[in-house]
């Protein structure tokens, strides 16, 4: 029996949530089901998908991932499945997968197509509960992946439209910022990894046209109001405030440039 996890931006407020988990108990009453989170900002596929690759590797192999952050539902667009680095995905195909499987942490891929599997009859606009939720009770209870539909490759993929990190001609790391958190904090696509390219411990991190000289090894240091870099617990370079919210502060907001280079000047 597999962990089932749920991530939305369906909100606390209405009845979204819980009817999702009926209709998954309602099939599976032995499912485990556990709540990554359901406050991302509505419609944000990027602040989600990056939400989802830093949470997921923290559940045992073989959980179910449910992501349900879908501005298309109801359009043309497919519900993917897809097995990555032991881990099974279920998400609409509109990017939401793509930090999942950057690293090629792809395994195989199915469109959820099998109608059978779904509730009937099938909203337009709720398909976290009609088609999402059934699929990921199924599945669950040891339905075999292949039934849900048909196989697809990597490549068939959508991917984000974001800018990947990447060094220019100049000797500079560029990537952007892909979400905020509740702190106000500054979560960045840059890895830990990329910052070894530059090949040196003296970095110059520019947001929004202020400059943090190097790392800082925790939230306390800085003063107020002073932006500062940081890896952050998942190994993502990110941009805090002591006390504060750098967000505020810089009046910065996902998708801003971010720009690190070796040494101060």
């Amino acid at each position: 029996m597999a962990v089932i996890t749920l991530l939305t931006d369906f909100g606390y407020r209405d009845e979204y949530v819980g009817v999702v988990k009926g209709m998954i108990i309602g099939i599976h009453p032995a499912a485990t089901i556990i709540d990554i989170t359901h406050g991302i900002a509505p419609q944000d596929v990027v602040s989600a998908a990056y939400t989802l690759k830093a949470a997921c590797g923290y559940f045992p192999k073989g959980t179910i991932h449910v992501a349900v952050v879908d501005p298309g539902v109801g359009s043309q667009r497919d519900i993917v499945a897809v097995q990555s680095a032991g881990h099974l995905f279920l998400a609409p195909d509109n990017g939401l997968l793509g930090p999942i499987i950057e690293d090629g942490w792809f395994e195989s891929g199915y469109r959820v197509e099998n109608k059978n599997l779904f509730r009937q009859p099938v909203s337009r606009t709720f398909h976290g509960r009609d088609k999402f939720a059934p699929v990921a009770a199924h599945l669950s209870a040891g339905l075999p992946l292949k039934a849900v539909g048909r196989p697809l490759e990597r490549g068939q993929l959508r991917t984000l439209d974001i800018r990947e990190p990447r060094m220019d001609d100049s000797g500079i790391l560029e990537g952007e910022v892909v979400r905020v958190d509740r702190f106000g904090n500054l979560i960045t696509n840059i890895h830990a990894r990329h910052l070894t390219e530059l090949q040196t411990d003296q970095l110059r991190t520019t947001v929004c046209g202020r400059v943090m000289i190097d790392l800082a090894d925790g939230y306390f240091q800085g003063s107020p109001d002073a932006p500062l870099a940081i890896i952050g617990s998942h190994d993502y370079l990110e941009i805090a405030v002591n006390g504060g919210s750098a967000a505020e502060v810089l009046q910065a907001t996902p998708g801003d440039l971010v720009r690190v280079k070796a040494g101060h000047k």
